[in-house]
């Protein structure tokens, strides 16, 4: 079932996404006087499950319906447009002015078909006839540049409205490092091959404090960290940086940091063996046997070697230490959970005030993911071996639906679309505007045929991309 609302989770995120990209692209047409002939969530390869469209001033729909014919056909070499006079008056053809909206079948995102442009759909029947003024090719470049960007500009305007109905809503929540130096880090063993020790409290990253801890991993990700500065034992340490630490991490693939905390008991599962060994809400477990685990990691790694036996579980209640026998089950557990021993810190944000930090917040998140696509682009850190489709996606949203949540991954979602799509790679927006750039700058327009060539390499190679990402996904999970 989690899996399920996971998947429910992506396609409804993504097809908002997709909508609302595209409606970028449509608004910015249709201020320029450009026809946009198909808009379209998800695919309609052959066929599409709804479609409607206004001919002859009212509305027509249609239900798991074929694709309407071509308004060309080809004679030998070339293609001949349909006499559309002598077309029924009802068939959609005739309707040239007005966009077709649908649904298709293909759950793969979407599109918005703009007459006279060299897209992913190659339309040779059109491209081959003469330039029309409601075409995209006939318009200036100025024109064509602010079509092209307005699905990327709407998505970053999507990302900064989550933002900021997220953080008027609820506020920004997070721990500070300072909280967690009450206790110290604990490390696994990549934290403790590139230098680091549980316990350790750190002061700062590169001569930076980090107020939010989560972040302290990301900054050693994406600010090409040198030494970080920790407390040891009460003395003050400088733990310098492996030259390949951020290929290390990328590789890790998992938290290396987090943060040590005592073993209080927050409560239990149904048929707990601690609750039935006397094991109370409250209480702190500092050792199993003769074996000392005055932290809840040091607990996890002990409590392996009891699978399916009695313990004599160390707890301190109240002022009290006491000896309470304990079975463990087969799976290495005695049914507890832990309570969160840490302070969170909320700013909290009127809706004027969540306005500017909604825009600090999008402009952070576009420089970090920016900065995480170069180094998948940089082949020293390998970073391309960890990338991952849509199994990979799917998986940051949590089990059960929760909206705040679903959000803040739409609007993490949108970023990331925003920044891929702007790539100067052909068959994306980032290519057309390569192509629109070069045009301004030497007055020089690629003839069609340049254009559907590209588009076309392009278009191959995104195909193979996706492949590549979603094979990871598959391998994955058979490893």
């Amino acid at each position: 079932m989690s899996v399920l609302i996971k998947i429910i989770q992506l396609i409804l995120s993504l097809s908002i996404l997709v909508v609302i990209h595209e409606f970028g692209h449509f608004i910015a047409s249709r201020i320029f006087g450009v026809r946009v002939e198909k808009f379209y969530m998800f695919f309609d390869w052959k066929f599409s499950i709804f479609r409607c469209k206004k001919v002859n001033g009212a509305w027509k729909f249609k239900f798991f319906c074929k694709n309407e014919p071509e308004k060309y056909v080809k004679v030998g070499d070339k293609f001949e447009p349909v006499d559309l006079n002598s077309l029924p008056e009802d068939d959609w053809r005739r309707a040239e002015d007005t966009t077709e909206f649908g649904l298709g079948w293909v759950p793969l995102g979407g599109y918005c078909k703009i007459a006279g442009m060299v897209d992913e759909s190659m339309d040779e029947g059109q491209l081959s006839q003469d330039p029309q003024p409601w075409e995209f090719r006939t318009k200036p470049a100025w024109q064509r540049l602010i079509i092209m960007i307005g699905g990327v500009c709407m998505n970053v305007i999507l990302a900064f409205l989550i933002y900021i109905g997220l953080i008027a809503s609820y506020g920004e929540q997070y721990i500070t490092t300072e909280e967690v130096n009450k206790y110290g880090i604990t490390v696994d063993s990549l934290g403790y091959n590139l230098g680091l020790r549980d316990g350790d409290k750190i002061l700062t990253v590169d001569g930076k404090y980090i107020e939010d801890f989560n972040q302290i991993q990301m900054e050693l990700l994406l600010e090409n960290t040198s030494y970080i500065e920790v407390e040891r034992d009460g003395l003050k340490e400088t733990v310098v940086l492996p030259e390949d630490a951020v290929k290390q991490i990328i590789q890790h693939r998992s938290a290396f940091i987090s943060a040590r905390t005592p073993f209080v008991v927050g409560g239990f599962v149904n048929g707990s063996y601690a609750e039935k060994g006397g094991v109370l809400k409250n209480d702190r477990i500092i050792g199993i046997n003769d074996v000392e685990t005055p932290y809840f990691q040091d607990f996890r790694k002990a409590i392996t070697e009891y699978s399916d036996h009695d313990i004599d579980l160390k707890v301190v209640r109240e002022n009290d230490t006491l000896l309470l026998n304990v079975h463990v089950g087969g799976d290495a557990t005695i049914g507890v959970y832990a309570a969160n021993v840490f302070q969170i810190s909320t700013k909290e944000y009127s809706f004027w005030q969540a306005i500017p930090r909604g825009f600090k917040k999008t402009g952070k998140e576009l420089s970090d993911y920016w900065k995480q696509l170069k180094l998948i682009f940089n082949p020293k850190t390998k970073a391309y071996e960890s990338l991952g489709g849509f199994i990979t996606i799917g998986s940051i949203f949590p089990e059960t639906f929760i909206w705040e949540q679903f959000w803040r991954m739409t609007a993490f979602l949108s970023i990331i679309l925003a920044v891929m799509n702007i790539l100067p790679i052909p068959g994306l927006d980032g290519g057309h505007v390569l192509f629109l750039i070069w045009e301004v700058i030497t007055r020089r327009k690629p003839s069609d045929k340049f254009l559907e060539r590209a588009t076309m390499i392009g278009f191959i190679f995104l195909m193979m991309l996706m492949i590549y990402v979603n094979g990871n996904d598959i391998i994955r999970l058979f490893r």
